[in-house]
């Protein structure tokens, strides 16, 4: 059943968080003063922080390539519901808002990392 006037866009995937598989926890030996040790010999499973970066601004260039195109066919006239393109825009203008702020947080936390005294 269709529902005149709702459709989807074309090309069009929603954003979906990305997931961090867990890994079996295992138990990490002590050092001097009872903390764990620090740069142990194996590796965390699954993507390391670069790749969920790389991939959220992977779909943040998606998300608002779709948004131009969908600007494109409403100004040429090709575009038949003007919605599809308010709705893509919206969420281009979004996804930039929480990239931005995700990348304030992170400018923030280096910023005081660095002025902690060792």
């Amino acid at each position: 059943m269709s529902i005149g006037g709702i459709e989807g866009i074309g090309g069009f995937t929603p954003f979906s968080p990305p997931t961090i598989p867990t890994a079996p926890s295992t138990p990490s030996t002590p050092s001097v003063g009872g903390a764990p040790s620090v740069g142990g010999a194996g590796k965390a499973a699954g993507p390391d922080f670069g790749e969920l970066v790389l991939d959220g601004l992977d779909r943040l260039d998606g998300v608002q390539r779709t948004a131009d195109q969908l600007s494109v066919q409403a100004a040429t006239g090709d575009l038949q519901n003007i919605h599809d393109y308010t709705i893509a825009a919206t969420q281009a203008a979004v996804t930039t808002q929480v990239t931005v702020a995700i990348r304030n947080k992170a400018v923030e936390a280096f910023t005081e990392i660095m002025r902690m005294q060792v």
